[in-house]
């Protein structure tokens, strides 16, 4: 079922922009006409489990994060499909975007999961950032339900992919070797990786949530 008011979709990533312009362009087309939205999402869903698996499997080989940059990409490039396809198509539903939603804060709080105990980041450093996607994620369902915008972080699914790829990447050239403890907890560098992305994402992880709060107070007044 369409929606009769279509979500205005806002991106401030330029990177964002330009990765999705691509996609659109040189992928989307040729998506065959029997596939649904729900099915891209599916299919991104089954990319990120891949790369869960992948994450944990590195206990017993660090070439398993190779695995963990395929599901990545798969997860990727369908995440930006699957709204492409709903809207060339006339099936946007407000349930194949809740779908598009809870996979991605499924995907990126397991996968931190897996990190934090795999042999390659601490468990310590990963519980401060597994919740942080998912509330933005939250965060955006409820600019979507009061404000009928989806409204994208400043850095958004590509920047998040690619700090996930370039940590399975050096955490795969460098094997695990701790850099430094502090506090007890050992510093990898997928921990250093990590903990530098966690600054810029708890920033847009409050503001908007402020934001929100404010535009909806601003309603409220007579």
């Amino acid at each position: 079922m369409a929606y009769q008011n279509p979500v205005k979709k806002i991106i401030p990533s330029r990177l964002e922009t330009g990765v999705q312009q691509f996609l659109y362009k040189h992928v989307g087309k040729h998506i065959p006409g029997w596939m649904t939205p729900n099915q891209v999402t599916l299919i991104g869903a089954l990319g990120g489990l891949l790369a869960i698996v992948s994450t944990v499997l590195t206990r017993l080989s660090p070439w398993f994060f190779l695995g963990t940059i395929a599901g990545l990409a798969v997860h990727l490039i369908a995440d930006d499909l699957d709204g492409y396809v709903a809207r060339q198509r006339q099936m946007a539903s407000r349930a194949g975007a809740y779908f598009d939603l809870i996979t991605d804060v499924l995907i990126s709080t397991f996968l931190l999961i897996a990190l934090g105990f795999s042999p390659y980041g601490s468990l310590e450093v990963m519980i401060f950032a597994a919740p942080v996607y998912g509330i933005v994620n939250v965060t955006a369902m409820n600019y979507i339900l009061y404000c009928n915008e989806f409204l994208f972080p400043r850095l958004g699914p590509i920047e998040a992919h690619i700090t996930y790829g370039l940590v399975a990447v050096l955490s795969m050239l460098t094997r695990g070797h701790v850099l430094f403890t502090l506090f007890g907890v050992p510093f990898r560098i997928a921990d250093l990786i990590v903990s530098v992305g966690l600054l810029p994402m708890y920033y847009e992880m409050f503001r908007l949530q402020i934001q929100l709060f404010c535009r909806l107070k601003n309603q409220e007044k007579p």
